[in-house]
């Protein structure tokens, strides 16, 4: 990338760095014949030296001051992984609590945690063991809020999670807008690699025969494939993974679900019972997105001021000492 300076007009002082270079009252020689001088090689390389690291020192000085830089640098990263982008419902079911079967040496037992507080730690793990991926976060329920743009910074992701902890959802959970806003989030970036959107809710919903469509046209059109983590809230909640019909039924969750069978892209459910399962369906999706992904990062402005004014400074000390070898030259 080129050069550039934040005050340019400072350059025109570049000049003045000449002014080493004139003849000063003091340079003149007071002998009337100045060959039977001795030569001084010495004394003249100290000159020479002398005067070029003045000019240098001026020039340094300026160009600092006017604020040399690079913009808009971009780095190509390259590594296995996919740009996932994390749908999170939002909705105050997520905020009761889980009753959820974890499994350990003893047998089985409660777990009295939200279901919003289990599904953040989950993904702060799924997040924190891909480093390489993109990761996007939005929450939904009555509106879809963008928290995190597409970002390699998985800090800023686990913060946005932490921040999910915070209030409590509303009633309502809107999945259709959530779905066209998560698929939005995609249009118009370059297509470098492996796409997720990944759904992470408790319920489902009835969705129009246009929205449907619009939702079938946006997967499609950006090569997004698409995984539900669905939390299933209890033995009163619909099993998604028994046999039954492709046609809509009467719940929102089997509704959805036999809508998302009929999609053209990937499309996989993981439905959790329990704990474990809900911690196994994170380390499926893990293990199966690794494709190549490619991307461009495009990094703060480079502020090179900083070396000039080192340059000067060492000019500087190069002067004082040059100085000094004259002045011992004299006594």
């Amino acid at each position: 990338m080129p050069i550039d300076f934040t005050q340019p007009s400072l350059l025109l002082l570049l000049p003045l760095a000449l002014l080493p270079l004139l003849r000063r009252r003091s340079d003149t020689l007071v002998f009337p014949f100045v060959a039977w001088l001795p030569a001084d090689p010495v004394g003249r390389l100290l000159g020479v030296l002398w005067r070029a690291l003045a000019v240098a020192a001026m020039a340094c000085i300026v160009v600092g001051v006017a604020g040399p830089g690079q913009s808009g640098a971009q780095v190509l990263h390259i590594g296995r992984g996919a740009e996932v982008l994390i749908l999170m419902d939002r909705s105050s079911s997520m905020d009761n609590v889980a009753h959820l079967n974890g499994i350990d040496d003893g047998g089985r037992f409660s777990v009295r945690e939200s279901k919003n507080q289990i599904v953040r730690e989950l993904l702060s793990r799924f997040v924190a063991q891909r480093p390489h991926d993109r990761f996007a976060f939005m929450t939904f329920s009555t509106s879809t809020q963008r928290i995190v743009p597409f970002t390699e910074r998985g800090d800023m992701v686990q913060a946005a999670l932490a921040a999910t902890a915070i209030g409590r959802g509303l009633p309502e959970t809107r999945m259709g807008g959530a779905l066209l806003a998560a698929i939005g989030e995609f249009t118009g970036r370059r297509y470098a690699g492996s796409r997720v959107i990944l759904v992470v809710s408790d319920g489902g919903a009835q969705l129009d025969e246009t929205t449907r469509e619009r939702i079938r046209a946006g997967l499609a059109r950006e090569k997004l494939a698409l995984y539900w983590v669905y939390i299933r809230s209890g033995p009163n909640s619909p099993d998604l993974t028994a046999e039954t019909s492709t046609a809509y039924g009467s719940a929102e969750e089997r509704a959805l679900h036999d809508f998302f069978r009929t999609l053209e892209t990937p499309y996989r459910l993981y439905q959790t019972d329990n704990s474990k399962a809900m911690a196994a369906a994170m380390a499926e999706i893990d293990r199966q997105q690794t494709l190549p992904l490619s991307f461009h990062e495009r990094v703060p402005r480079r502020d090179f001021s900083p070396a000039f004014h080192l340059a000067a400074l060492l000019c500087c000390a190069g002067l004082l000492a040059c100085r000094a070898l004259q002045l011992r030259s004299w006594t």
